[in-house]
């Protein structure tokens, strides 16, 4: 499990849209930032900047614009972000996330339930 801190909300954004674009510029992660609301180049910017000190994500600074990328990939942030989770609030118990989850979805498609069972039959197998 890695030791990087939990991303914020702003910087989860930005790396969902890491996720698919990177390695990215400043400039290429702007672009896609402004069609989801108004925010300067500079905020941009100083967002990755903290995010690169934090370790979120890597810079390449061998050429004139900055390359970045999420340091990890989106399944590793999910996994770090939910045993955050269910530690801090579920006690340690994944069982008692995944009812909360349950019981309170009232929209859980078919599809997924029938990918939920697929998944305990696979760890029951384990």
């Amino acid at each position: 499990m890695s030791n990087l801190p939990k991303p914020t909300k702003t910087e989860l954004a930005i790396l969902n849209i890491m996720w698919i674009i990177s390695p990215a510029t400043v400039r290429q992660i702007h672009e896609e930032i402004i069609k989801n609301g108004k925010t300067s180049y500079t905020t941009t910017l100083k967002m990755l900047q903290v995010m690169h000190q934090k370790g979120l994500v890597t810079r390449n600074s061998e050429q004139k614009a900055h390359i970045y990328e999420p340091t990890l990939s989106k399944k590793a942030t999910q996994k770090q972000m939910l045993e955050d989770l269910k530690n801090r609030l579920f006690g340690g118990s994944i069982s008692s996330l995944v009812l909360q989850a349950l019981g309170s979805n009232e929209t859980t498609k078919q599809s997924e339930l029938d990918e939920i069972k697929a998944l305990l039959d696979k760890v029951e197998e384990n």
